[in-house]
């Protein structure tokens, strides 16, 4: 069976449940390889609630839905405060990225209660806003950012990341809608040990195969390169398929 759009690969899935300090509770799913431990960890950050942002958001969800079985990645991913999806919603409002702090840092606590390792934030769009402006108060190994916008995240709190011993990769889509690889490296290279990836003909939303392909190739290459490549074609245990 051909790996693509919706198909969505053996692994154990738990829908799981975050309460944060400030006293929410945000709904989620934790998806973990089926029978072997997992190797790292993606906690994942999903673009603009009020742009259509949620959990399910196609490369959130086609990562929970392949990495575990093809790279033994668990993928942590919940709807931000005030965001529904078919899993359900999250109590709260929209935080514009301030009070999306709490909401990280219980997802961080339940990464930390199961024993989960290595983990790296994975941010979309918006999500890279969180990661930036909060990600350095955790113990992660580092941040893939994925067409990062630079809209909500100041000088400051990016330049913060330099010498700070956690890895930035920074993906950047050729086509982006906001942030442009010139532009990108630019404003990064206040963090000179960010890694800069400038992705021909990509769109920010990285709409169809190819460009998801390469996008969970990006992440594999850090959390467990030694998977790759990523195969195209599954013909083990059953797989199921959703609307991709």
């Amino acid at each position: 069976m051909e790996i693509k759009g919706g198909i969505e690969l053996p692994a154990r899935r738990e829908q799981i449940e975050l309460v944060t300090e400030d006293g929410l509770t945000l709904v989620g799913e934790l998806s973990l390889p089926e029978t072997a431990a997992p190797v790292a960890t993606i906690v994942a950050l999903h673009p603009l609630p009020t742009a259509g942002g949620f959990m399910d958001s196609h490369i959130i969800r086609k990562a929970a839905a392949r990495l575990p079985a093809l790279a033994d990645l668990a993928v942590l991913r919940f709807n931000f405060r005030g965001v529904s999806s078919p899993r359900g919603t999250s109590q709260g409002t929209f935080g514009d990225g301030v009070e999306e702090r709490f909401d990280l840092a219980a997802a961080m606590r339940l990464v930390a209660e199961r024993d989960l390792p290595d983990p790296w934030l994975l941010g979309w769009s918006f999500g890279t806003e969180v990661a930036l402006k909060h990600g350095l108060a955790h113990p992660v190994e580092g941040a893939i950012l994925l067409s990062p916008p630079l809209h909500r995240t100041t000088d400051a709190e990016l330049a913060a990341w330099k010498g700070s011993g956690k890895r930035l990769v920074v993906v950047v889509p050729e086509l982006d809608d906001y942030l442009k690889p010139a532009e990108a490296a630019s404003r990064f290279a206040a963090v000179p040990e960010s890694e800069m990836v400038a992705v021909a003909d990509g769109k920010h939303l990285w709409v169809g195969e190819n460009q998801t392909r390469r996008v969970l190739t990006e992440i594999v290459a850090r959390l467990n390169p030694g998977v790759l490549p990523l195969p195209n074609e599954w013909g083990d245990a059953p797989a199921t398929t959703r609307s991709a």
